[in-house]
């Protein structure tokens, strides 16, 4: 299929839909590299992180609907292959898996470029990403994809209320108020927990896409000039000086007693602290 062929092309019948998903470290005790900066992922249980699950479930969602295809895409190193996995056993149709060392060490917008360039290459007419990581909470990718795609995009979208010919329609959380946002397709979504509750795998679908191969694509399958390439650390305009966990606070209180003595104990160990 030609990757040049976006919505205006086909039938809302045929929507394709690229999901951006990403494996996080399962566990805070995570170890940082003391010259780069960066999270040593290596040997660190991982999940897919949670907020790309209820991207995956409004693709799913969609799809059902509407018929179309759902492909998952990632960067990462080659273990998360097994988040690719995870989706097929929600019900994914294809996987990609960015993985080269060309791609370690990327920022938000390096690791927006590298996506960007390999959306670019694949049939969407709608892309969607979960509202931010647990590893990194910028929310910067979703946005920096479909400004590198130069196409429209919402962020926050707690409702997908509808999707017809060339557009679609959401509800964006905006804080103090909601708003009713329609844009043309092809476009990109970040998604929030509120907008669905997503299914869990298929023991069924697990058996049944055990064969199926996970794509992988290098930096040579993205190629472009060279000179304008944000992959990896060389591309990144953003050096971290210093990343470490917050300090373990091990000393703790317990109090026992009637639940107006613990009340009245609570407000005046507050003021104490000067909280009220």
């Amino acid at each position: 299929m030609d990757p040049a062929r976006t919505s205006r092309d086909r039938k809302v019948m045929d929507i394709e839909i690229i999901v951006l998903v990403k494996q996080v470290p399962l566990t805070g005790e995570v170890e940082v590299d003391p010259e780069t900066g960066n999270l040593q992922r290596e040997g660190v249980a991982s999940q897919t992180n949670p907020y790309d699950l209820h991207a995956l479930e409004a693709a799913l969602a969609i799809r059902e609907a509407r018929g179309g295809r759902v492909t998952a895409l990632s960067m990462g190193p080659p273990q998360a292959e097994t988040t690719l996995r995870e989706a097929f056993s929600l019900g994914v149709d294809r996987g990609i898996l960015l993985s080269d060392p060309a791609f370690a060490g990327a920022d938000t917008l390096a690791t927006a470029y590298t996506l960007a360039r390999a959306v670019g290459k694949l049939p969407h007419d709608l892309i969607l990403a979960g509202m931010q990581t647990t590893d990194g909470d910028t929310a910067q990718v979703g946005p920096g994809v479909a400004e590198f795609l130069g196409i429209p995009h919402a962020s926050y979208v707690d409702e997908v209320m509808a999707v017809e010919a060339g557009c679609i329609r959401v509800r964006v959380d905006a804080g103090e108020r909601e708003q009713v946002v329609e844009l043309e397709l092809p476009a990109l979504l970040t998604v929030t927990r509120e907008a669905n509750g997503p299914r869990l795998p298929s023991f069924k679908l697990r058996l049944a896409t055990a064969d199926r191969a996970v794509e992988t694509w290098t930096r040579g399958d993205l190629a472009g000039d060279r000179e304008e390439a944000f992959f990896g650390l060389d591309g990144s305009p953003t050096w971290v000086e210093r990343i470490f966990p917050p300090p373990a606070n091990p000393e703790r209180e317990t109090w026992r007693g009637e639940p107006r003595e613990l009340a009245a104990r609570l407000m005046e160990q507050l003021e104490e602290w000067r909280y009220l």
